[in-house]
C-alpha cells in the first residue's frame, strides 16, 4: 500500500525487527506497551523471534508501517478477523513507534488499510477495538471517522486483567465520506510550512457534502 509518506508492506521479521526494535527503543519509557497483548522485548534477537511468528500468520495478517523517504520501519498494523463470506474486517495490533505518532504518516497508514478494505476488497464493515480503559486509542477511532457502537464487558483477559472492550466501526455507506475527509487533510495545502495541520480531520470530514 503506497502513500505519499508512508508505505505498508507485508511484515518481514528478517527485514523489519531490527528497525522496529531500534524506533520503539527510542521511547522514553515503556508505557506504549500498556494495552498491548505482550511487553517491549529485551533484545532485537527476542523481538525477531516473535516478529516471525507472526509474519506466518494469515489471521492477524501484519503489516510494516515504513517511511516512505527512508524505508525505516516506523510501526505495525494488522488485518484480524477477517470475515470476507460476512465483508466484515477489523484494523488492529497498532504499535507505532515515536517517530510515527501523531503524524500526517500515522492517519495515512490507517487511511490505507481502510482503502485497502473497501475500494479494493470489497468489505462492508471495518471495526476498531480497543481497551476501555485506552482514552488515546478510543480518541483515535472517533478522529479517523469511526463510530462509537458500545462496550462488551468482561470481554477478554489481557495481562491477568479483566478488560471491556470499545467498539467502534466504519461502513461502506459512510466510507466516501471518510475518504475524503482524508484526502482533504492529506492533501499537502493543508499544512504550513512548519508541517502544522490548518484543518483538522474531523472538521474537514465535516464538511463533506
Amino acid at each position: 500500500m503506497e502513500g505519499r509518506t508512508c508505505r505498508l508492506v507485508p511484515l518481514d521479521a528478517a527485514a523489519h525487527a531490527a528497525g522496529l526494535f531500534a524506533a520503539y527503543s527510542a521511547a522514553p519509557d515503556p508505557r506504549g506497551w500498556t494495552y498491548l497483548p505482550d511487553e517491549m522485548p529485551e533484545s532485537a534477537a527476542e523481538f525477531r523471534d516473535r516478529l516471525e511468528a507472526r509474519a506466518a500468520s494469515e489471521d492477524p495478517l501484519f503489516h510494516t508501517i515504513l517511511d516512505r523517504g527512508s524505508d525505516a520501519p516506523l510501526g505495525l498494523a494488522a488485518y484480524l478477523r477477517i470475515d470476507p463470506a460476512n465483508g466484515v474486517i477489523e484494523v488492529g495490533h497498532l504499535n507505532f513507534g515515536p517517530g510515527l505518532q501523531r503524524t500526517p504518516a500515522s492517519t495515512e497508514a490507517m487511511a490505507l488499510m481502510m482503502s485497502r478494505a473497501f475500494d479494493e476488497l470489497g468489505y462492508r464493515r471495518y471495526e476498531w477495538k480497543c481497551d476501555s480503559l485506552n482514552a488515546p486509542s478510543r480518541a483515535a477511532a472517533l478522529r479517523l471517522g469511526f463510530t462509537a457502537e458500545g462496550l462488551f464487558r468482561n470481554a477478554v483477559v489481557v495481562k491477568g486483567r479483566s478488560r471491556d472492550t470499545a467498539w467502534f466501526s466504519i461502513t461502506d455507506t459512510e466510507w466516501p465520506k471518510v475518504r475524503a475527509g482524508f484526502a482533504a487533510w492529506l492533501d499537502p495545502g493543508n499544512f504550513d510550512a512548519q508541517g502544522h495541520q490548518r484543518r483538522g480531520l474531523a472538521e474537514l470530514r465535516a464538511a463533506v457534502s
